[in-house]
């Protein structure tokens, strides 16, 4: 069986992956899920010294000193940027990267650059002089996508258990040094899988790092861990045994 490391996206914690880390845990998989500092339990530590580094080094320092080897390392959403690196540091110690709704940023750019600018104004009005990217309302009729398949009850404990993102994880710039490779998968929820290939195939610097991916789809909203948990256990457990991509 696999060794996973899940690691949230912006906002949550090691919570967030309760219903999946039981799932691959009855299935027979070591599972450690992560909080990422200034985040969840963690958020007391938040500051303006914490970025992407300081995430990529609790995963690596996770790994390293856990001893875990041949991990499948998991990154949803924002999570998905310290994982990258996190891989590139250490790919003797990972089996395979998988990416939750997510997807390896070209080197050089941070997550702030992929929103539009009217969205990087609307962030830094809300952000002013603090050093948090403050949660969504987790609105439903404002964001009808990424929060399908959310009921009240979910939708209640996200706004109740959300946490400032610390800003520097979203301003500072993805770094790679480019001396390891680790096979990839991405798991595709608000985006079709022949998207992705499309842009692959067109050479699209957003999706190159996908090269070679596997490619599954679980349709849903943006956090499958709460709206799809059994059906992501599901794919998790697949890749986690290297099932092959379309065959049971």
């Amino acid at each position: 069986m696999a060794t996973f490391v899940l690691v949230p996206g912006f906002w949550l914690g090691a919570w967030a992956w309760r219903e999946v880390t039981a799932g691959l845990r009855a299935a027979g998989h070591d599972v450690h899920p992560l909080t990422l500092t200034g985040l969840a339990e963690r958020a007391h530590l938040a500051g303006p010294d914490v970025d992407l580094d300081t995430h990529t080094t609790d995963i690596v320092r996770l790994i390293e000193v856990e001893d875990l080897r041949d991990v499948v390392l998991v990154g949803h959403s924002g999570g998905g940027m310290p994982v990258e690196q996190a891989a590139d540091r250490i790919p003797e110690r990972l089996a395979r990267v998988v990416y939750l709704d997510s997807g390896p940023l070209p080197d050089g750019v941070a997550q702030f650059d992929t929103n539009p600018p009217e969205e990087q104004e609307r962030l830094r009005a809300l952000i002013g002089d603090g050093q948090l990217v403050p949660p969504p309302a987790w609105n439903p009729a404002e964001d009808p996508t990424n929060l399908a398949g959310l009921d009240d009850e979910i939708l209640d404990l996200l706004r109740s258990r959300a946490t400032g993102q610390p800003l520097g994880t979203a301003t500072a710039p993805v770094r790679l040094s480019g001396d390891g490779t680790v096979p990839t998968a991405l798991i595709a929820c608000t985006f079709p899988v022949e998207m992705v290939r499309d842009m692959i195939e067109q050479g699209n610097p957003f999706f190159a790092g996908l090269t070679g991916a596997d490619l599954y789809g679980l349709p849903t909203g943006h956090w499958p861990m709460f709206s799809e948990p059994k059906g992501l256990t599901e794919l998790l457990d697949r890749i986690g045994r290297k099932v092959p991509v379309g065959t049971e």
